[in-house]
């Protein structure tokens, strides 16, 4: 358990004022969709949602479901 690891995923991520605040693990991307539809019903104009399918470094939590710590953002430069 309490081991990192890197993995694909699939992540509805929170942007406030263009930073990311809060990314969340998500099982599908049409589950991130309807979260996202879901979580834009609260407009805000400092506050957009994305999600984002790439690599992640994840945690265990204490309670035995796994979270995003950091996003592995891959550059092509």
């Amino acid at each position: 358990m309490w081991e990192n690891m890197i993995e694909a995923v699939i992540g509805l991520l929170m942007f406030v004022n263009g930073e990311i605040k809060e990314a969340r693990l998500q099982s599908s991307m049409a589950e991130c969709l309807r979260g996202k539809r879901t979580a834009e019903r609260q407009y805000s104009e400092t506050v957009s949602y994305k999600c984002w399918k790439g690599k992640a470094e994840l945690e265990d939590n204490i309670d035995g479901s796994r979270s995003i710590k950091k996003l592995i953002i891959e550059w092509n430069g």
